[in-house]
């Protein structure tokens, strides 16, 4: 499909540099391999083949692989400073009272211990009782479980910000 008929923010992703291309990649996840699946199967004719491909490449992390993506992820309750991404999707945690940010902090801290990384949730559009619960019911889990319930979540994450990605492409070229 050329880009003339690829909807507007797709196709401007089709068309950047390669250089440009993996920056705004490594944006959305930190895996380099997940970027590199990403890259290869460009052009993109629809924003459904590109979240298939994304999930593809999700799928086939490996513990390495996964240890990188989720280096790229603040713990929650704690977005990176001056990292709108991170806080727009953390918003839940924005509101939360000074005891439910100990709590998660507390979590965090016995997830990492744990399991040897960052608790990872897609938080787009949970509340922050939300993110404890399931930071309180992760705990539990075999580190092989978690290991796939991190791959799922990081999924989901790369799906939403490879919606943004395209979306902001489009609104930047129509200049909204």
């Amino acid at each position: 499909m050329t880009s003339s008929t690829t909807p507007g923010g797709l196709a401007r992703f089709n068309a950047l540099e390669e250089s440009a291309a993996r920056a705004a990649l490594h944006e959305a996840c930190a895996s380099t391999a997940w970027g590199r699946h990403l890259l290869a199967k460009r052009p993109y004719a629809t924003a459904e083949d590109l979240y298939t491909a994304s999930d593809t490449a999700t799928a086939g992390l490996t513990a390495d692989d996964l240890a990188e993506a989720m280096a790229g992820h603040p713990p929650i309750g704690r977005p990176r400073p001056g990292d709108p991404t991170s806080a727009r999707e953390q918003r839940g945690m924005a509101g939360a009272s000074g005891e439910l940010k100990a709590e998660m902090l507390e979590l965090n801290l016995a997830y990492q211990e744990r399991f040897g990384h960052v608790f990872l949730i897609c938080a787009t559009g949970r509340t922050g009782e939300q993110m404890r619960d399931a930071a309180r019911e992760r705990l539990g889990n075999t580190p092989e479980r978690e290991r796939e319930i991190v791959r799922i979540e990081l999924g989901k994450i790369n799906r939403i910000r490879l919606g943004n990605l395209v979306r902001e492409e489009q609104e930047e070229k129509s200049g909204n």
